[in-house]
């Protein structure tokens, strides 16, 4: 009875540490909405999201991870239950996000990190690398793009944009940021097995969650921001190419944007990266949660698991 007592309470104590906690913090003056698990003392994963999601992104990947690792995902200013500073005020910009995701790291404390890039966090995530690479452990890389020649037949309306720039150009993104475009967003490509578990949860959410007159208009910006930060990518590879920090490569090749090639193109700056491909595409983490948890943890054992004593 005695044994059976602590088992049941070593089940509630795991339980506990893998517990995903919701909490808010001011960053620069902003509400800022963070999920969080694992313990304090953790070695820390940081989980910049994707467009058009938000921390929700992570809520499985999160548990899967906290007995060991303190992960810790934002929502940006403008995203999930993050406040909307005024644009006069907050820089809607990759870099802006970038200044942000650095400002809300030192105001919890959070030190040396992995880095798990996705879409835009990718480019938000990297370019935080770059101003501080001595925070950077490690990188996961899913399903972000950083190679413009190996760019995915879903980015060519926005390049012919990009080339010739007009109201009706514009219109068409505007018309993008919506609940079908952001149902397009999430199936992206993939077939329709691998659709079958995404759930529509997640563009309707994304949708009740940006429906807002300034979040519209940030998104449609962000969208235009992608042709200066085109300029980017070789300053991301150069930091890759100087830093070498270990790298785990875990990608869906299903996707329109960001194909196999895209995954690939990572081995010219970091050859002794791991790579795996497997059967998804853009979210991974709907569709091929176990499998990205199982890779994460043998890739952070190796590269981040902090103090084992």
């Amino acid at each position: 009875m005695h044994f059976q007592q602590e088992r049941d309470g070593q089940h509630r104590s795991d339980a506990a540490d893998r517990a995903v906690r919701h909490r808010f913090v001011t960053v620069d003056g902003i509400r800022t909405f963070y999920r969080e698990a694992g313990p304090a003392d953790g070695p820390v994963v940081l989980l910049p999201h994707g467009y058009p999601c938000s921390s929700f992104q992570y809520r499985q990947l999160m548990p899967a991870l906290a007995d060991r690792w303190r992960l810790v995902a934002p929502d940006f200013p403008g995203f999930g239950h993050s406040a909307t500073p005024d644009p006069a005020e907050f820089a809607y910009t990759f870099d802006g996000y970038a200044g942000f995701l650095d400002r809300f790291a030192q105001t919890l404390g959070l030190g040396r990190a992995a880095l798990y890039l996705h879409d835009y966090g990718s480019q938000i995530g990297l370019r935080l690398a770059i101003r501080r690479p001595g925070l950077i452990a490690a990188l996961i890389i899913q399903n972000g793009d950083i190679y413009e020649d190996q760019l995915g037949p879903k980015y060519d309306g926005l390049k012919a944009y990009f080339t010739a720039p007009s109201g009706e150009g514009r219109r068409k993104l505007a018309e993008a940021v919506g609940e079908a475009g952001f149902r397009e967003e999430f199936l992206n490509d993939v077939r329709p097995d691998v659709a079958a578990r995404i759930s529509p949860d997640l563009w309707q959410l994304a949708w009740a969650q940006l429906d807002h007159p300034v979040r519209r208009e940030v998104m449609v910006g962000l969208m235009e921001g992608l042709r200066e930060n085109l300029q980017w990518f070789p300053r991301y590879q150069a930091y890759l190419r100087e830093h070498r920090p270990p790298a785990l490569i875990v990608w869906g090749p299903q996707d329109g944007y960001m194909p196999e090639g895209a995954a690939r193109a990572y081995l010219r700056d970091l050859p002794e990266a791991e790579l795996h491909l497997l059967d998804g595409g853009h979210w991974l983490l709907e569709t091929n949660l176990d499998e990205v948890a199982a890779l994460a943890r043998r890739f952070l054992e190796r590269h981040h698991a902090g103090d084992r004593t």
